[in-house]
């Protein structure tokens, strides 16, 4: 999937990776694409809030060799 930004936020536990997200959303323009690599289990829940709560669009996650991926669609 195409992305504008990449932000590698493995190794840190809730709430960084969301506080690091929402940082690098700040900086980029609407309609723009974050790619987000987290290894935190708890961030899937957090990333679908966190969507929810601030209006920016969850295009897809997954997870691979627990590196969970999320792509942000800024709004």
């Amino acid at each position: 999937m195409h992305c504008d930004r990449e932000l590698d936020v493995k190794g840190l536990k809730c709430p960084l990776p969301i506080l690091r997200t929402k940082k690098a959303l700040s900086e980029m323009a609407p309609g723009e694409v974050l790619h987000v690599l987290a290894t935190d289990p708890g961030s899937v829940k957090d990333f679908q809030a966190f969507a929810k709560q601030t209006g920016n669009e969850l295009l897809s996650n997954g997870e691979s060799n627990q590196i969970f991926e999320f792509y942000l669609k800024r709004k």
